[in-house]
């Protein structure tokens, strides 16, 4: 396996293999908070509308909880067992836990235990999504050639944006389908049976993809064996590096996707319909951004990127959501809500890259995943949480200023940083 690297057409394949893996597993992640809108009030008591968002909202922060148990289990076992065999597992325990949201009866028929199971649902699909950040990562970091890194492992958030664009997309169509009170009272189960049947599909995939040169070479190398130990007592400047550099770009990413459709509709005033459109179309041409800004890293390197996203950050988002708070006109909430993705877009094109290239093959799965889910669970979790406890306070544009001082904070470790495009630790081309 150290000889010639495989042809470009093999290299597709595994990619195009391993980036339609990652879609399905974010649509299915993503599904929940696309339709918490609509399934809030089946799982809790009768409420007004911001405390059963809360509530379902507190239950998506609890999935990022287990995201790190699951980086940490899953980041060891794509180290040990080879970047396939990581892949093929998230994908199992996301089927299991869309399966059960989409078969557990509501609060009215079971009480207590239908919010209860709901958080078992998220729990195993944040262990999913946990392992398959580091690994989906890891695997298109690796398998692509090392001029183009910038561009093939952009995919990861092309696939992460396309599963929920699906995720909005079918949303649309079961509103415009569906009476409301049908969509209220079992239609939102849909997407997630659909995405329980998609993950065996991936998983029957992702049993024939090819396993990377990296992973075999390391393989044959006397290292030590991946673990949360080693990984913070020989490569604790990496690990928090990858924590330091995520906490903005992952709040931000949240601020400007999941939280956004929900702001639009219980701050800006849209109807759910609208909201759910301006918010798709904007995912879009956001998801189309993300290749061209990885190959534009690969021709000026992974810091300006990440910098010019730190810079716009800082100074946009409050100017950004206040304005939100006033606009009437959908074509004017695109613009804006575009604005702000445009921004985070030169976090979430290259920021899988730019953690692969900090850690050598042996550790690098564990490497990637782990640090970035505790800052993704600290930050990116509670975003939507977060934002609903300002605004149930009173006090909503408390939120917009903590978004902005977290890109602030990130902005200066990207100012510092070594750029990974000129000094990688991937070795294989």
């Amino acid at each position: 396996m150290s000889g010639a690297g495989p042809s470009r057409g093999h290299r597709l394949l595994n990619i195009a293999g391993g980036s339609a893996g990652n879609l399905v597993e974010w649509y299915d992640w993503y599904a929940y908070s696309a339709f918490t809108l609509y399934f809030a009030p089946v799982f809790f008591p009768k409420a007004d509308q911001t405390a059963q968002l809360l509530n379902a909202a507190a239950i998506f922060a609890v999935g990022f909880v287990m995201r790190p148990v699951g980086a940490w289990a899953m980041g060891v076992y794509a180290d040990r067992r080879g970047r396939k065999a990581g892949l093929t597992l998230s994908v199992t325990l996301m089927c299991a836990g869309s399966l059960m949201i989409a078969l557990t009866p509501g609060y009215a028929s079971i009480g207590a235990a239908a919010p209860a199971l709901l958080v078992l649902a998220r729990m195993l699909q944040g262990l999913s999504v946990g392992g398959e950040y580091g690994a989906s990562a890891t695997y298109l970091s690796e398998m692509a050639e090392r001029r183009h890194r910038g561009f093939y492992s952009s995919f990861q958030y092309v696939t992460l944006i396309s599963g929920q664009l699906i995720a909005l997309a079918l949303l649309l169509v079961l509103q415009a389908a569906m009476p409301e009170r049908a969509l209220e009272a079992w239609g939102w189960r849909i997407p997630f049976a659909v995405g329980a049947a998609l993950a065996v599909v991936v998983f029957v995939l992702r049993r024939r993809l090819a396993e990377t040169r990296s992973f075999h070479n390391a393989k044959r190398e006397a290292r030590p064996r991946s673990s949360g130990w080693t990984l913070f007592r020989d490569h604790p400047g990496a690990a928090l590096l990858v924590m330091a550099l995520t906490a903005g770009g992952t709040l931000a990413f949240y601020a400007y996707t999941t939280y956004m459709q929900k702001f639009l509709v219980n701050t800006s005033g849209f109807g759910r319909e609208t909201a759910t459109a301006i918010t798709a179309l904007a995912l879009l041409v956001y998801m189309l951004l993300q290749p061209a800004a990885g190959a534009l890293s690969d021709r000026v390197g992974r810091k300006p990127l990440m910098v010019a996203f730190g810079v716009a950050g800082t100074l946009l988002t409050v100017p950004i959501f206040v304005a939100l708070e006033q606009v009437r006109s959908p074509l004017a909430a695109f613009a804006l809500v575009l604005a702000a993705l445009v921004a985070v877009t030169g976090y979430t094109s290259i920021n899988a890259v730019v953690k692969a290239e900090l850690f050598p093959a042996h550790i690098r799965a564990l490497g990637v995943a782990l640090p970035y889910a505790l800052a993704n669970t600290l930050f990116g979790g509670t975003a939507e949480y977060v934002a609903l406890w300002f605004k149930s306070e009173g006090m909503e544009r408390g939120f917009y200023w903590y978004v902005a001082g977290m890109c602030a904070l990130s902005l200066i470790v990207y100012v510092r940083m070594r750029d990974t495009g000129r000094h990688s630790l991937i070795a294989e081309d």
